[in-house]
């Protein structure tokens, strides 16, 4: 059965078409995988450059080490800086840099470009923007910042809505670290709680200059289209770009679409063809003075064993690559394979719920409990957001009970003392496999939210290295081993307790958080 057919019915038009038939020099079946690239480039590289991270400090100290190497570019996206001392310190550590290159013979060459949201990087009178805007004022010819606004927040919504429900309606989630060929893809926010005791995934590519140039492509096309700061905390559109909540929204999004998809069709093109030239040139029929050639230039890579997969998601513009490639995925998943699913905030789509509900595969989905999730403790309507969540689950559990799946899927909750739960994505174990081939890293959390509102980024990485699958599986293993199997006790827990107003309000907005 082809993958690539059971993704026909969900095709729309932003989507790229197969625009040539599978490499027939490449062996069949190199790894099962392989029609992601129909959709997606394929960047294969060596599972040596691959490094998995499992601590907020270990996150954090890498940014810092590789924000004083770069030499030529830093991009960064994420939700939001926060303003606390240790963002305080990147923000240092950015200008130090900066400083540094300003300061070498000649023109600088490091670029520092960062991409955030609108809503949540605006958001009281100390934020993400007036922390940047003393590099932009220092360096003004090398500092872009981009806040990005989602063009369904206007009109007399964006007048009505308060600050922090605006943040509701749509957001720029992308969380990609880059510094000249590494880049980190993680989950985790530039905010001191995910430095410290707010657990997320995280991995390094190292020395990966197609897949940094891909991710600089990709924040560029968005900042593109974002609101720029400036030197005097006012934002304005670049010349000859529609406004995302002032011009016209279809012709926004339409260009919006257009600059992306420009990117993933231009690298998906780019790596066919260094893919055929790199791979290819010492094929049989291929020219003697060709392969010579090659070896002399030192350009004749060793085959890779790890394939790099950037699965894009931003519905507000029409582009629903990673909805179609985890549904693909959940689809696929055969009878006895085991799917690790993890989620920082459990309001699974209806469509990933049917398929975890209609397919063969076994499930572990891990999940917060109600102590760790980020919303626990906070002020006022927010407070009950771990109500409700402890209220879907709760819906999905008795749907897993009622079809007496309770042992093909089970639900896992996080529980740490201290600590909160951010971390998602996916281990996926072919059947009679101990380690996991392929897992999904990045933003997105399987929810609404993913897959209709916010703009999002993961990977999909595919190998066959067991020391790289010994890496994801012990990840997977070290979250897991803090937490506890759901039951039908669990819900009779003073604590799981839902008032009624709980129950009735989140069928009403489950679709915003």
């Amino acid at each position: 059965r082809s993958s690539w057919l059971l993704l026909a019915p969900l095709l729309t038009p932003p989507v790229p078409v197969i625009t040539a038939p599978p490499c027939s020099l490449c062996p069949e079946g190199a790894h099962r995988f392989q029609w992601i690239r129909n959709l997606v480039p394929e960047f294969g590289i060596s599972s040596s450059h691959v490094k998995v991270l499992s601590s907020p400090t270990e996150f954090y100290e890498l940014l810092k080490v590789q924000i004083k190497a770069a030499k030529q570019r830093v991009v960064m996206a994420s939700l939001y800086l926060g303003t606390g001392l240790l963002e305080q310190e990147l923000v240092y550590c950015l200008e130090e840099t900066l400083e540094k290159s300003l300061q070498a013979k000649g023109s600088p060459d490091l670029r520092v470009s960062i991409l955030l949201d609108y809503t949540r990087g605006s958001r009281g009178r100390k934020n993400s923007r007036t922390m940047l805007i003393p590099l932009l004022q220092r360096f003004p010819e090398q500092v872009r910042v981009s806040l990005f606004h989602t063009p369904n927040l206007r009109g007399l919504l964006r007048l009505l809505i308060p600050e922090r429900f605006n943040e509701t309606i749509g957001l720029q989630h992308i969380k990609v670290y880059l510094f000249d060929d590494n880049v980190i893809l993680s989950g985790a926010n530039l905010s001191d709680l995910y430095f410290t005791n707010r657990q997320d995934r995280y991995v390094l590519l190292r020395d990966s200059p197609e897949i940094a140039d891909f991710f600089t492509e990709l924040v560029d096309a968005i900042g593109d289209v974002s609101l720029q700061l400036q030197q005097d905390d006012t934002v304005q559109m670049m010349e000859g770009m529609i406004h995302p909540y002032q011009g016209d929204k279809v012709a926004y999004c339409e260009i919006a679409n257009r600059r992306v998809m420009e990117v993933i069709n231009s690298a998906r093109t780019r790596q066919e063809l260094l893919h055929a030239k790199t791979f290819h040139s010492s094929q049989p029929g291929s020219s003697l003075l060709s392969q010579q050639g090659s070896q002399a230039s030192g350009s004749l890579k060793p085959e890779p064993d790890t394939w790099i997969y950037p699965l894009i998601q931003m519905k507000p513009f029409g582009i629903q690559i990673d909805e179609m490639v985890t549904e693909t995925l959940l689809t696929e998943a055969e009878r006895d394979a085991r799917v690790y699913l993890t989620t920082g905030y459990f309001n699974l789509t209806q469509a990933y719920m049917d398929l975890i509900l209609g397919t063969r595969a076994e499930y572990r989905i891990l999940l917060a409990s109600p102590e760790v999730n980020g919303f626990f403790g906070a002020k006022g309507v927010a407070g009950a957001i771990p109500a409700a969540y402890v209220y879907i689950e709760h819906q999905f559990y008795s749907e897993v009970c009622y079809l007496q799946q309770q042992e093909r899927v089970q639900l896992q909750e996080y529980s740490r003392a201290g600590w909160t739960f951010h971390a998602k994505g996916l281990w996926l174990y072919l059947a009679g496999s101990d380690l996991p081939c392929l897992t999904l890293i990045g933003s997105p959390n399987f929810g609404y939210r993913s897959v209709h509102r916010d703009l999002e980024a993961q990977v999909a990485i595919v190998t066959e290295n067991k020391a790289l699958q010994q890496q994801l599986h012990q990840e997977q293993e070290q979250l897991y081993l803090c937490s506890g199997v759901v039951s039908t006790s669990t819900f009779e827990q003073p604590n799981r307790y839902v008032k009624l107003w709980v129950k009735l309000v989140t069928p009403l907005i489950k679709n915003f958080f």
